[in-house]
């Protein structure tokens, strides 16, 4: 198989071809060096080979702006029908957002499948989407994608025979029109409103115990250092966003129970539609009382994932959490200086390998002393006609010793400082 004389298109070297074949594209420029355009692109990569993709060909064009009608120039254009004519390319995905415009036009060049990148990220959250919850959240934010563009689609899907790009609700609508895709977005929001009061219903009884939310970008490792943790079982694997749910979990430590929730990988350019439609999943990161954030120590551009990962957090709104830095995966670090560097750069950070188990007992017991401060212990003599109040504390307490002494209850207990305000208020304190 040749390769393009042009030195910003380079050749992926495969063995079999059994899937989509997909030719990707993205600019550098001023604003994004070809380096940093290059890595975006291995990203992209990764994410079309979750989404089931073979890629083919990377292909970058030095533009600091995307042209307005294809994206890349004219003369960038022309190269990439004569590659996707000669290899038999069957999708092409551009690593940034496309307008309407944009993929109407390169599709009529092209007379192939487009999709950009946030396309892409929410095909592939479809496949993966398994509750009622995520479902719903994952529809809505395709139905939202595809209004604006829906003049395109109604042609565009039409001669779609599958693959990529075409999972979820644009495969079953091709003759929905704008005012039924509305009604269906109404009907999607007001289902999540639904689940997210069952949701809050379900957390009630768990706010007596600390909660942890393990947050990073996607593939850091979360759910394999919560399965090592806590035996949690929750699906594991070497691939852009694994698991889409949260899964909540007990973490026993001694005497000490800490619930532990596992949440949706972070990733650069995720799509707003996205966000907003997986609040109520964020929620778990919004009301926990510590994040614990999980790096790959390995990757070479973790410093960028953390700033990622946290400006994510600030568009939820939970930017001022407590955090507790882990570095993963750092039994894949080749030499010892870069362990060293880890440790130099960020002292207040916990090294440890989910895989091979090694630091699980130190970020053990950095868990506990982390949210040991939001614990109080109180001893009260409260009155047995306070029914009220003694009910409040075995919600939402750890009761350690009660004795009932004629009209009086004496009660030990250990509760979270944010409930117990209301506590004194019942007992007029």
């Amino acid at each position: 198989m040749a390769s393009s004389n042009s030195t910003d298109t380079y050749l992926i070297e495969q063995t079999a071809i059994t899937k989509e074949r997909a030719l990707l594209v993205g600019l550098y420029g001023q604003q994004t060096p070809r380096t940093k355009a290059e890595e975006y692109l291995e990203e992209l990569a990764l994410l079309t080979d979750t989404a089931g993709g073979t890629v083919l060909y990377k292909v970058i064009q030095n533009r600091d702006k995307p042209h307005i009608g294809t994206y890349v120039g004219k003369g960038k254009l022309e190269e990439l029908k004569a590659l996707i004519k000669a290899e038999s390319i069957d999708i092409i995905i551009f690593d940034d957002d496309l307008t309407p415009t944009q993929t109407r036009n390169i599709e009529r060049e092209t007379e192939i499948k487009v999709l950009d990148r946030s396309g892409l990220i929410l095909d592939i959250f479809a496949s993966r989407a398994k509750s009622s919850t995520a479902k719903t959240q994952v529809e809505l934010a395709q139905l939202q994608y595809i209004l604006p563009r829906l003049t395109r689609m109604w042609t565009h899907l039409s001669r779609q025979k599958g693959g990529i790009g075409t999972k979820g609700p644009g495969e079953t609508q091709i003759e929905t029109d704008r005012r039924i895709i509305k009604t269906r977005i109404a009907t999607l929001r007001e289902k999540l409103e639904k689940l997210e009061k069952q949701r809050a219903t379900q957390r009630q009884g768990r706010e007596k115990h600390p909660r942890v939310a393990l947050v990073g970008y996607t593939n850091a490792g979360k759910s394999s250092l919560m399965n090592t943790l806590v035996e949690a079982g929750v699906l594991a694997e070497d691939r852009l966003f694994a698991t889409l749910d949260s899964t909540m979990r007990r973490l026993e430590i001694g005497n000490r129970i800490l619930l532990l929730s596992d949440t949706v990988g972070f990733i650069r350019k995720l799509p707003h539609n996205l966000v907003e439609s997986f609040k109520s999943t964020l929620d778990e990161i919004r009301e926990a009382d510590l994040l614990l954030h999980v790096v790959d120590a390995a990757s070479p551009y973790f410093e960028e994932y953390i700033q990622v990962v946290r400006q994510t957090l600030k568009e939820i709104g939970a930017e001022d959490k407590n955090e507790l830095l882990v570095f993963n995966k750092v039994d894949l670090l080749e030499e010892p200086y870069q362990f060293n560097a880890l440790q130099s750069d960020y002292p207040e950070a916990l090294c440890v390998s989910a895989h091979r188990g090694i630091g699980m007992e130190q970020l053990r017991e950095a868990l506990v002393e982390q949210t040991a401060g939001d614990l109080e212990i109180h001893t009260l003599r409260i009155p047995v006609s306070n029914s009220r109040a003694i009910a409040y504390i075995h919600e939402n307490a750890d009761v350690e010793m009660l004795n009932y002494q004629e009209d009086v209850a004496e009660i030990r207990f250990e509760m979270h400082r944010k409930y117990a305000g209301k506590l004194m208020a019942m007992l007029h304190y």
